[in-house]
């Protein structure tokens, strides 16, 4: 009974429709987690050329802890989904991850397809 369970939870995980962004990227693959609420999340969406979304909006990466910051100072709650091209740097990536840890954001989703 728990096996079946089990197997019914993995493919309504896989199963489960991701959030749709306007920003194109390609998804790095990784095995399926349980997530946040993406409905909630604030999306930062990380184009093949370096280029960096904050839901839709183009924001640089000198400003980005500023600009989430500010959304975490309205929103002490605040979740991160962070949808980064499979080619993007992983230095571009790592910056942003510290920038958001120094920030002081707890809830933090790295969005990939599944395997």
């Amino acid at each position: 009974m728990v096996d079946v369970m089990l197997v019914l939870l993995i493919v309504f995980i896989i199963t489960a429709p991701l959030l749709t962004n306007s920003v194109k990227v390609n998804l790095p693959k990784a095995a399926p987690t349980q997530s946040t609420d993406q409905n909630k999340a604030l999306v930062i969406s990380v184009k093949p050329d370096g280029a960096i979304f904050l839901d839709k909006d183009p924001v640089k990466l000198e400003n980005f802890e500023q600009e989430i910051t500010q959304r975490k100072n309205t929103n002490s709650k605040l979740a991160l989904n962070l949808n980064a091209d499979e080619t993007v740097p992983y230095g571009t990536v790592a910056k942003l991850l510290t920038s958001i840890e120094r920030v002081g954001v707890e809830k933090l989703s790295v969005i990939t397809e599944p395997k």
